[in-house]
Formats: structure tokens, C-alpha cells, sequence
């Protein structure tokens, strides 16, 4: 009778299992569980996209495009503060990936199948999901890490580094049994180092084994190659750069786990242990290390990090605190809709920002206006904590400068930014703000113009207390009728002016 690979692992011997047997076992169950030919032909097409088999950008615009969720994430990626100019949209594939680039597109959208299929068929999701999470924490790490070294392609670290955890989410997934072993088997949770003598390989022999039997390219397998931490000061070549962070990034996203103490000390080792071989001082790699744990926070789902069940409080307060929102909106759009013929642009202006401010519960709400004599936008009223005392040096010159509110008031259209207090965006927030409304997590301006010049604008912002939030297609709606009316009421005012002055002169 053949023994199978689970059964030498419950066998106390001093030979470990086939190592071949293993693998055999677990293509098998992968066969099984898994649509391992649809993914083999995704990533075929992405790969084939990137090593330019084709006229590249059409076909990878057409791989991308048969994928809502990675056309998303395309898009979204192409319209952030790291890519996209001001004033500018990237609504269509074709042009993100000129925007981004092939190589970019095809990692990130090789990380999103690799999630997606290993994720797609599981018995258990308690731990799939765990792994899954941990793979996508150690991306997160690596691409913060890779932004701060001013690497050409994060996206390909972030591949790199999700591939690290495949040997283990490839057990875990497909080898439950297995996984349960390693884990009684492992001292203080090491899996590799129980991985040999249960299984006859390594974890990193299996990832890379897989990574192999799917055609990934050679660079992403050499970055799934496991480095120890040094401190030669000579600089690593970009292949071994690339396995250092990844290895990091890994073992990074298992201390972060469960945001403890010993997980912190842990991460501080790691931070100190790599940073030379890195070429970027601890400091900064701390650094990096925690803008990936606050944005982990907000978008894992299960990790002990992410405070899923307070999380889940928050946003379904938060959601009803929206629908609630959404009819403020509605009745002050109303109200102002009823008034524009008889309130002055004062009164409408009025009525505009306390609607934006209670409908979208804005921690704060200021009315610029601009003033013709001073050549400057001066903020005149506002709602928020504080914001009164601020008033007298929210102000700027007319004069255009490279930001983000001259950006608005040039194009006319409303600009909601996600996330302002991306390193990437400090450049394009004027100092005025800087000195008055740092704390903000995002917001939004409304521009307001009068015969194709704008004549002011509404502000609105929330801070950390408030929930991650993106603007949908109703509250822009809502935000534009608010804007039109405030303009509408400016154009009678300056006709009313206009005819008095003639009348005047008769």
C-alpha cells in the first residue's frame, strides 16, 4: 500500500516525506479545488501583454478590460495624486496604462489574480483569509518601502513579496490537514523551519515550485528567494534588493498581525536588521512601515490589526449616517432651489455651505469668496470647531499657483481628494492650508462661477475620526446642484447690477 505524503507527516521517523510526493499531492488537490487552466490563461494574457507578444498596450488594455474589478483598480491607480496631474481624468484603460506603464499594470494585475484564485475555492475561509491577509499586509509593506526608495516599479516588489507567502497559502488553501500539522509541529510559529521534516520541502521550495508550474516570469521567482538580514554596506543588485524586501516585508506583515507588543519589538528588529542592506535608514523604513499598517487597517477585513468588528460598527453608523445625509442634501438643494430668485449671493452661499456641511457631516466647512479690490480669495463664513478663529488666514492670491484649489477653480468641476495627507500630494496643498487644516484625512471643493470666472468656492473636509470615505455618483450630483444654484443666484445679482448701471447712466 503507498503512503501518502499526509500520512509519512504523522509518522515519527527520522526521514522526512517525498518532497516530489508532496507536490504531487498538492497539484492534485489543486486540480480539484481550483480552476487552475482559467488562471494559467489570465495570467498567460497578462504575461503575454507585458513581454509585448502583441501590439502590448491594445492587448493589455483587452485583458485588463475583461476584468471589472482589475479595470477599477486601473483606474483608480492612474487617477492617484502618484500619477495623475492636476486638472486631468484618465477615464478609459488605453490611456492609464500609457499613464502608468505595461510592466505596472501587469504586476498589479498579477497580484490581484493571484488573491482572486487562491481565495476563489477554499473549504475553510477562516484560514484562507488569514493567509490571504497576510500576503496583502506584506504587499502593502513592500510597495510603502519601495515608494520611499524611490524604486521605478513598487508594483513589482508588491508581487514579489505576495509570492513570498505562496508556498504557505498554497499548503494552507489546498493542504489543510498539512497546515494543521505545521502548525502543532513549529516552535513559536516558525513554519519554515517545521516545513522540511512534515512536508520534505521548505515553504520557499513550494511557492517557487508553483510560481514555476504557472509560467510567472524570472525575476518574480528569483524575488521569492528568502535573504537574511546583514549589514554590508555594499549595495545590493536590484534582483537581491528585491528578495531583501520581500523577505522583510513577509516577515513584517506576520509581526503586524496581530498589532501587539512583541509584534512591534519585532518589527523594530526587522526595520533595524534590513535597513543597510536596504540603502534606507531605519527611520524611514519605520516609517514606511506604518503608513502600510494605518492603510492595513483600513482595508483588511479579518486581521486582529484591522479591528474588524469596530470597523464594521463604524462603517454601518457611518452608512446610515449617509442615507440620512443624502435626504439633508436633497431638502437644501430644495430650499435653495425655492430662494435663488430673491436670496442675495450672501444668503445663497449661506444656505450652500450649512447644506454640504450637515448633509456630509464635514468635520469642517469654510465659504471662500473672491474679492475684485484685494485680488484675493478671503474665507468669509465656515462651520467646524475652531474654524472661526481660523478664518482670518484661510486667504490667497488670485494670481495661479500649482495647487490643488487653483486647480479646481481653473477647471470648474468639483475635486474630492481621498487621501491628503499622501507624501506624494504635499506638493500640491498651498501653505495656507498646511497651517490651518492639516488634520484633514480628505476633502472636497466646490468651485463657483459667474460667466466663466470663478467667483468663489465651498470647502469641506473631514478628519481622522470620520470613516474612510469615497464620494459616490449621488452625492457628486447633489454637490453640482448645490454649486449651480450658488452660480445662478451670482448671475441674476451681476444682471440686476448691470441693467442699474445703464439706468443709471440714461
Amino acid at each position: 500500500m503507498t503512503t501518502s505524503p499526509l500520512a509519512m507527516a504523522h509518522a515519527t521517523t527520522a526521514q522526512p516525506p517525498d518532497g516530489d510526493a508532496t507536490l504531487a499531492l498538492l497539484w492534485e488537490r489543486v486540480r480539484r479545488q481550483g480552476d487552475m487552466p482559467g488562471f494559467a490563461r489570465a495570467i498567460g494574457a497578462i504575461l503575454g501583454a507585458m513581454r509585448g507578444e502583441d501590439d502590448d498596450d491594445f492587448d493589455m488594455a483587452q485583458t485588463v478590460l475583461t476584468d471589472p474589478v482589475l479595470t477599477q483598480k486601473v483606474l483608480r491607480l492612474a487617477n492617484s495624486s502618484m500619477y495623475s496631474a492636476f486638472g486631468q481624468s484618465v477615464n478609459t484603460v488605453t490611456r492609464a496604462i500609457a499613464v502608468i506603464g505595461t510592466d505596472a499594470i501587469g504586476h498589479l494585475a498579477l497580484g490581484l489574480k493571484l488573491v482572486e484564485e487562491l481565495s476563489s475555492n477554499i473549504d475553510d475561509p477562516s484560514v484562507a483569509h488569514i493567509e490571504m491577509e497576510k500576503a496583502a499586509l506584506a504587499g502593502m509593506v513592500a510597495h510603502q518601502v519601495a515608494l520611499g526608495a524611490a524604486v521605478h516599479t513598487p508594483e513589482e516588489a508588491v508581487v514579489c513579496s505576495m509570492l513570498h507567502a505562496l508556498g504557505r497559502m498554497m499548503v494552507a488553501f489546498y493542504m489543510p490537514a498539512a497546515w494543521d500539522r505545521l502548525l502543532h509541529h513549529s516552535d513559536d510559529g516558525d513554519i519554515d523551519a517545521a516545513a522540511l521534516p512534515v512536508l520534505g520541502l521548505t515553504i520557499e521550495q513550494i511557492g517557487r515550485a508553483a510560481a514555476e508550474n504557472w509560467g510567472l516570469p524570472a525575476n518574480l521567482i528569483g524575488g521569492m528567494r528568502r535573504i537574511e538580514p546583514g549589514s554590508s554596506g555594499e549595495k545590493l543588485h536590484y534582483a537581491d534588493w528585491l528578495s531583501a524586501v520581500s523577505t522583510m516585508s513577509t516577515q513584517c506583515a506576520e509581526a503586524l498581525w496581530h498589532d501587539d507588543a512583541a509584534g512591534a519589538e519585532k518589527v523594530r528588529e526587522l526595520a533595524h536588521g534590513f535597513a543597510t542592506m536596504l540603502g534606507i535608514t531605519p527611520d524611514a523604513l519605520m516609517l514606511s512601515i506604518e503608513k502600510a499598517k494605518v492603510a492595513a487597517g483600513a482595508d483588511l477585513s479579518i486581521a486582529p490589526l484591522s479591528k474588524p468588528a469596530e470597523r464594521r460598527a463604524q462603517i454601518l453608523a457611518s452608512t446610515r449616517k449617509r442615507d440620512e445625509g443624502h435626504k439633508v442634501l436633497g431638502a437644501g438643494v430644495a430650499d435653495m432651489r425655492d430662494f435663488v430668485n430673491a436670496a442675495t449671493p450672501g444668503q445663497m452661499m449661506s444656505m450652500a455651505l450649512e447644506t454640504v456641511y450637515q448633509g456630509l457631516s464635514f468635520t469642517r466647512a469654510v465659504a471662500f469668496m473672491r474679492s475684485p479690490r484685494e485680488k484675493r480669495y478671503l474665507a468669509k463664513m465656515g462651520f467646524g470647531d475652531g474654524v472661526r478663529e481660523l478664518l482670518p488666514s484661510m486667504q490667497f492670491d488670485e494670481a495661479y499657483e500649482a495647487n490643488v484649489f487653483h486647480a479646481a477653480l481653473n477647471n470648474d468641476r468639483v475635486i474630492f481628494i481621498e487621501n491628503a495627507r499622501d507624501p506624494k500630494f504635499a506638493a500640491k496643498l498651498p501653505l495656507w492650508w498646511k497651517d490651518t487644516l492639516h488634520d484633514a484625512t480628505s476633502f472636497v471643493i466646490l468651485p463657483v462661477c459667474s460667466d466663466g470666472k470663478p467667483v468663489g468656492f465651498i470647502y469641506g473636509d473631514w478628519d481622522a475620526s470620520f470613516p474612510a470615505i469615497a464620494l459616490n455618483e449621488t452625492e457628486f450630483g447633489l454637490l453640482n446642484n448645490v454649486r449651480s444654484l450658488v452660480a445662478r443666484c451670482v448671475d441674476r445679482r451681476r444682471q440686476i447690477e448691470v441693467v442699474a448701471a445703464k439706468n443709471q447712466l440714461g
